[in-house]
């Protein structure tokens, strides 16, 4: 299929097109600077990969876990997109995009996936190569790094995010193993989008909806919030 796939759930911003069966892309550390340089970065990669929107068939976002406001960029980003082209939509995970990775250029049989959600938590999941794509094997949630211990089995495991140098119970649980997937790429989300499209498991651009995991935002549970 060809598709447009974009990524702004962390500090990592990204954007892929799978165009004629080849994948142009980008990726960028660029912390709260997201919003002025994703539309840009669309634009330089459609250009790149030689088509536009009008040529795709579907558009695919990483719709969380992740920060509240960049989940929330890409969330609005798409919808607009969406909108203006009515192209069919579908978010992936942002800690499937870094088990598939995991998957393909380590070939991983199992991934655990840790992103450091602040207030001493992680998002948290597990997942095992099936068919060379990413399946979730502990179900997505936000919990205490110690919790996520717990749910980690005996088998060895590579290790994906960036809870995993944030908190001492994961940094033991390594036991000086290197997380070589820290962040979340667009590129990676194509296979997972593809399966979902084929099923016609899309959404419209009214419909869409990120995962934040968490009921409150971060700021409610600061000191004298309710």
């Amino acid at each position: 299929m060809n598709l447009l796939a974009i990524d702004t759930a962390t500090e990592s911003l990204s954007v892929a097109v799978q165009f004629k069966q080849n994948v142009t892309h980008r990726f960028e550390l660029c912390p709260q600077q997201h919003s002025q340089k994703l539309l840009p970065m669309i634009d330089q990669v459609l250009k790149e990969a030689g088509t536009t929107l009008n040529e795709l068939d579907g558009l695919v976002f990483g719709r969380g876990p992740g920060s509240f406001t960049g989940v929330r960029i890409a969330t609005g980003m798409i919808q607009g997109l969406a909108l203006g082209s009515q192209l069919p939509v579908v978010g992936v995970s942002t800690l499937g995009a870094m088990a598939q990775q995991a998957i393909i250029e380590h070939q991983a049989d199992k991934v655990v996936t840790a992103i450091d959600a602040r207030m001493k938590e992680v998002y948290f999941a597990c997942f095992e190569a099936a068919d060379n794509r990413a399946k979730c094997t502990v179900t997505e949630q936000v919990c205490l790094p110690e919790n996520a211990v717990k749910m980690i089995d005996d088998k060895p495991f590579i290790a994906a995010g960036t809870g995993w140098q944030a908190y001492n119970e994961l940094v033991h649980k390594l036991d000086g193993q290197p997380v070589p997937v820290v962040y979340p790429q667009a590129r990676y989300m194509l296979a997972l989008a593809e399966p979902e499209f084929a099923a016609g498991r899309t959404f419209r651009a009214d419909t869409i909806e990120p995962v934040y995991l968490r009921d409150k935002v971060t700021w409610k549970k600061l000191p004298g919030r309710e």
